[in-house]
């Protein structure tokens, strides 16, 4: 069983829906990398999604746009992502790291070489944006063969086609895009996650996540009524973008502190 796997299981059996935040490596700079996954554990998260940025994130809103540009314009690429987890294992951190991001730096790596570097790093899920279920059959094989897992999105218009597509290649866990748009969009239809979730889980046969639209612990609080994960990524990025340099650790603690009690069924 992986480790994300394991932290599912393990929080299922506690009672306990994951927290999952997102933050894109090398923003603000390559050296606060390392000191924001540990402020991220601190803060509550289960797992983490480390984005790797990209010059033209199209899935992407303008606030993890920005970050991605930041980012690069520091000298941040995929081997150096890779580096930064490295490091956090290397230092004894046992959170599940997926690597999110857009097929171009995979390809410029090359397929197989990435995944052999991946997993030798101590990576523990990758979500390409742009592989299809549909077309990456091998290249999800190869990943769950170096013990890492394949995840995929779903989204509000996903046919029962694409949803068995991603119940074959994917694992780990699912992550339910909430809305028809970028991160960052602030138009949450909680009714419509309500009605999706459950048919989803049952068809995928893993646990869900949902993200895009979740900014603060009440659409936390109520996303994970239904789901099994809430991944929060804008938000935490508009607190990096925002806090003074020697402040943005304990900002992003502080924030998604208040994301895990709302989870925990803790008020402020």
């Amino acid at each position: 069983m992986s480790r994300i796997a394991t932290t599912f299981a393990e929080l299922a059996a506690r009672g306990r829906k994951a927290l999952i935040p997102f933050i894109t490596a090398g923003d603000p700079s390559p050296e606060m990398t390392l000191p924001l996954l540990r402020a991220l554990v601190a803060g509550g998260a289960d797992v983490i999604e480390l984005g790797v940025p990209f010059s033209d994130p199209m899935a992407d809103g303008p606030t993890i746009q920005r970050a991605s540009e930041r980012a690069l314009a520091r000298g941040m690429s995929l081997r150096g992502v890779l580096e930064i987890v490295s490091q956090f294992r290397a230092e004894g951190g046992l959170t599940p790291i997926v690597l999110m991001g857009y097929a171009n730096p995979v390809e410029a790596m090359g397929v197989d070489r990435f995944v052999v570097a991946a997993g030798a790093a101590g990576v523990d899920g990758v979500l390409i944006v742009d592989y299809p279920p549909e077309e990456c059959l091998e290249f999800a094989a190869k990943l769950r063969a170096a013990a890492l897992d394949p995840v995929f999105l779903l989204a509000p218009t996903s046919t029962d086609q694409r949803i068995a597509d991603v119940a074959k290649a994917g694992s780990g866990y699912i992550y339910y895009v909430s809305l028809k748009g970028v991160t960052g969009a602030g138009h949450l239809d909680l009714d419509e996650v309500a009605r999706r979730i459950p048919m989803i889980r049952s068809r995928v046969g893993m646990p869900v996540g949902v993200g895009f639209g979740i900014r603060d612990a009440e659409s936390a609080r109520q996303v994970a009524q239904v789901a099994d994960a809430v991944v929060i990524g804008s938000r935490i990025i508009e607190e990096i973008e925002n806090a003074p340099v020697e402040a943005v650790t304990d900002r992003v603690t502080a924030f998604l502190g208040t994301i895990r009690r709302a989870l925990d069924g803790q008020g402020d």
